[in-house]
Order: C-alpha cells, then sequence, then structure tokens
C-alpha cells in the first residue's frame, strides 16, 4: 500500500504578533521566521516522521528548490512534483502570544495542477493505495474521479473550506479530515455529535475524524464512535497541528494499527507538535 500526497507547497512567512491584526488596524510585529509549509508538505513531512513511505505530487514556481529540498531530507519521494515558470505558494501566517493563528494563502503554482500533470502521476499508483488530499490545489473535483475509478482509497481534508467544495463528490471520500469549523460548513450543525451524525448519514461509507482542539478528537464510521481526549501540552504555535495528526493517523492506518491506538498515538504527536514554533519545523519524529 502506497501513501501519495497530492498536496500544496508553499513558502510560509510567520508573524510573531501581540494579537491577529483587526481589520483597518496596523500592528508591529515581534518576529519575522521563514519557513517551507503548505498543508500539503505540512502532511508529508509528518507520514514520514510517523514512519511512513511517502510520494509527494504537486507544483512549484522557480523559487521552489527550497520546498524540495525539505522533503527530500525526510526521505519523502519528490519524483512527481513538476516546476512552472511562475512562483510558488506562500503564505503569511500570524501567530499571536497564545499561540493561535491567522493564515493568508497566495496559491501560486499549487493553482497550475492540470488533468494531463494528474492522469500522469495516477498511472504510477493503483487499488487500495492512498491518497491524500488538502483543498489548496487546483482540480481537485478530476484527483477525486480518477482516483476513486482506480480504486484509491481517499483521504481528503477540505482546508481551507471555499465554494469549489461544492463541486466534490463526498461520496468517494475514504477519510475525511475536518476541524469544526469545516465540520459546521459540511453539516450544517456546531456540536460535534451532532456533525459527525450527519456526515456519516450523509457519506455511510467515509470514516470522519473531526478533530476539536483542546476538546481532543472524535472518530465516527457506520460501525462505531470513538472519542479521544487531548493531551496536555504548553501551546506555542498551532500551526501544523492538524497536519500532524492527520500524517501519523494515515501512516498508522497503513500499518494496520487499530483505530482506538492510531487517535492516541496522533494526539500525542500534535501535543508535541503546538509545543513549538513553526510549521513542517514543529512535525515530531515517532519515537
Amino acid at each position: 500500500m502506497k501513501i501519495l500526497n497530492f498536496g500544496s507547497l508553499n513558502i510560509d512567512f510567520v508573524y510573531k504578533v501581540e494579537h491577529i491584526v483587526k481589520e483597518g488596524e496596523t500592528i508591529s510585529s515581534n518576529s519575522l521566521n521563514t519557513f517551507c509549509g503548505g498543508k500539503g508538505l505540512n502532511q508529508s513531512i509528518a507520514i514520514a516522521r510517523a514512519g511512513g513511505l511517502v510520494y509527494h505530487a504537486g507544483k512549484v514556481g522557480q523559487d521552489g528548490s527550497v520546498l524540495i529540498d525539505a522533503l527530500k531530507k525526510d526521505k519523502i519521494n519528490t519524483d512527481f512534483i513538476l516546476i512552472n515558470d511562475g512562483k510558488s505558494g506562500n503564505a503569511i501566517i500570524q501567530v499571536d502570544k497564545n499561540g493561535q493563528n491567522s493564515i493568508v494563502l497566495f496559491g501560486g503554482a499549487n493553482l497550475d495542477i492540470s488533468e494531463n500533470d494528474i492522469d500522469k502521476v495516477l498511472a504510477n499508483f493503483a487499488k487500495d493505495d492512498i491518497l491524500l488530499l488538502q483543498n489548496e490545489i487546483s482540480s481537485l473535483p478530476y484527483i477525486i474521479e480518477k482516483a476513486s475509478s482506480i480504486g484509491m482509497e481517499i483521504a481528503f481534508n477540505p482546508s481551507p473550506i471555499k465554494e469549489n467544495l461544492r463541486d466534490i463528490k463526498f461520496e468517494n471520500i475514504s477519510m475525511l479530515f475536518i476541524n469544526e469549523i469545516e465540520g459546521k460548513e459540511l453539516s450544517g450543525y456546531t456540536k460535534p455529535c451532532d456533525i459527525v451524525n450527519e456526515l456519516i448519514k450523509k457519506y455511510p461509507n467515509t470514516k470522519i475524524i473531526l478533530t476539536l482542539g483542546k476538546d481532543g478528537v472524535l472518530y465516527k464510521d457506520k460501525d462505531k464512535t470513538i472519542e479521544q481526549q487531548a493531551i496536555d501540552a504548553k501551546v506555542v504555535d498551532t500551526t501544523a497541528a492538524g497536519d500532524t495528526f492527520t500524517g501519523y493517523f494515515l501512516t498508522l492506518y497503513s500499518q494496520g494499527v487499530k483505530i482506538k491506538e492510531i487517535l492516541l498515538e496522533a494526539s500525542k504527536a500534535s501535543a508535541i507538535c503546538v509545543s513549538k514554533v513553526g510549521a513542517s519545523s514543529s512535525i515530531p519524529f515517532r519515537g
């Protein structure tokens, strides 16, 4: 079973601020750091550091060699990363004194992925391989349709929430990784139990993984519901916590570990992640 992450690659500019800037407000930052990021890159690194073998597919611009090098450092296969003539995706991230963040994304090369690019990549994968996707690249409906026809298991993190999700056939998704905000948008409900119950009613063959921050994780499939409490940690920066959880979950899932144990191990990894600053740099190695 291979894990293919067809995902975003961004250069992150992280500003430490007293509070997240408000409309019409100008503030000074306490520091500026540059990191390799993007939900796709973060999740590939999390898979690799959890002990998984992952292939990353995507696209960068002329400034993107640093992103490819970052993946290679974690022994991630980068054969399916293309380079265009423009700029790579980037993110402006504000992190406040409590470790909470606010993010502005520029899609760049992430939004230049064509159906032809997708066909060439997916030709190298087969039934029961795992495909991981986030909502930061172009041509998602086509990728999902094509991967579903092959018989791949599709894991989807629909972040950020955008109108293009209306074109997604969620019935083809095997695993849906969402937080409370995304859960509300997709289900119409706010209470965690209502969110997962409504989504499993709509998509009975999908595993719903709802992350709840300090309240832990709620998992539901057609047969069972499992709650996992959050692991205590001093919160410094929450930027890649969800990506860490997703990467650890998929690695352990691909290894046949039971869901209850997966939820615990992924939660431990996320707790370590939030105790450090940065995105990919804060993702822990599995002990």
